[in-house]
């Protein structure tokens, strides 16, 4: 219990060193990056940046959705105040730069089948440089933090890991041990070929390409006692996307099965639900931060300074959860101790 409280007027101290609010909207902007030096396959990674009022941060966090996920998983349209990641940090005087990974969105969508966990972090590596050195939106931000959700995690593992080029990771929506029957549940029975969705077939895209079921998205990433139904229907409409089936086995497996991360060298926090039941219940307890630290560390060295992080009642997808502000706040305190904003 000491060690609790003393966790909670420490992170209460970080917050009141926090910038403050501000009612300013945030200044967001759409970008095109060239992300391939392969000429025989030209790759492009769309994004927003999302800047505050006033003079930004010298730190951006690059945000990387999960499976199934693009973007606007991070500015869902939809009481942004609530639910936009990429608002709620602007607010507070910070950057933000969110990307659909490589076959979403409005990136190139290859064969699903040429993607690899190593396309993708070489994409985002090549957006980690583009973001030093002032290409995205004309400013030069000296420090870079990874910010992954689920399968977006796994790639910010495989990224730091590999390239050594970030100032910190923050991890969201994994562990190193997954609750296999459920995830594999959801797999048979949440996912179809997006030739078969009426939301997502019209654009075009492989069968090798999967997505959700159509109304399955509020049980799969949302637990029942910590949503909001209208933000649940915001997501199935405008956050639902596609992920290449064989990428997601080999990023998962690279990212999250594998030792790969005992590579990470700068700071890593780590955020789950406490009813996360995709990652959590069955090999890792994310009932309280100290237990869940204590499982993942043995993954992580020690350079990398893991901190723990969960928010109660969420399910998967913590930043749209009801109280996904929590999860925010805490970011934001773990910003300022182990990075600098």
């Amino acid at each position: 219990m000491a060690t609790l409280v003393a966790s909670l007027v420490a992170g209460c101290a970080l917050l009141a060193t926090a910038p403050p609010v501000s009612a300013d909207p945030a200044r967001c902007s759409e970008h095109d990056l060239p992300v391939s030096t392969n000429p025989l396959l030209p790759l492009t990674m769309h994004g927003q940046l999302c800047l505050p009022a006033g003079t930004p941060s010298p730190t951006v966090q690059l945000l990387l959705h999960g499976a199934t996920y693009n973007r606007t998983y991070w500015d869902l349209p939809y009481q942004p105040a609530s639910y936009s990641y990429q608002q709620d940090m602007a607010a507070h005087g910070l950057a933000t730069f969110a990307v659909d990974e490589i076959g979403v969105g409005q990136s190139t969508r290859p064969l699903s089948t040429v993607i690899t966990g190593a396309m993708q972090a070489a994409a985002v590596h090549a957006v980690v440089g583009d973001l030093r050195a002032g290409a995205v939106g004309g400013v030069h931000f000296g420090k870079v933090v990874l910010v992954g959700h689920s399968a977006g995690s796994a790639i910010s593992i495989i990224e730091a890991a590999g390239y050594h080029d970030v100032d910190g990771v923050l991890l969201t929506g994994m562990t190193h041990l997954p609750n296999a029957p459920v995830v594999i549940d959801d797999v048979a029975l949440g996912l179809h070929p997006v030739t078969l969705d009426p939301q997502l077939a019209p654009r075009g895209g492989d069968p090798g390409y999967l997505t959700t079921v159509p109304g399955s998205r509020g049980t799969m990433y949302y637990s029942p006692g910590d949503l909001d139904p209208l933000a649940v229907s915001a997501d199935e409409a405008y956050a639902k996307d596609q992920v290449s089936a064989s990428s997601l086995l080999d990023i998962i497996g690279v990212g999250l099965a594998s030792p790969v991360s005992l590579n990470i060298t700068v700071p890593v926090f780590l955020v789950d639900g406490t009813n996360d039941t995709g990652f959590c219940g069955l090999f890792r307890d994310c009932s309280y931060a100290g237990t869940l630290q204590d499982e993942e560390a043995p993954y992580f060295s020690a350079a990398a300074q893991l901190t723990t992080y969960v928010l109660p009642g969420s399910g998967h997808s913590v930043a749209l959860a009801a109280n996904a502000s929590l999860y925010r706040d805490a970011s934001r305190a773990w910003l300022s101790q182990y990075v600098g904003i």
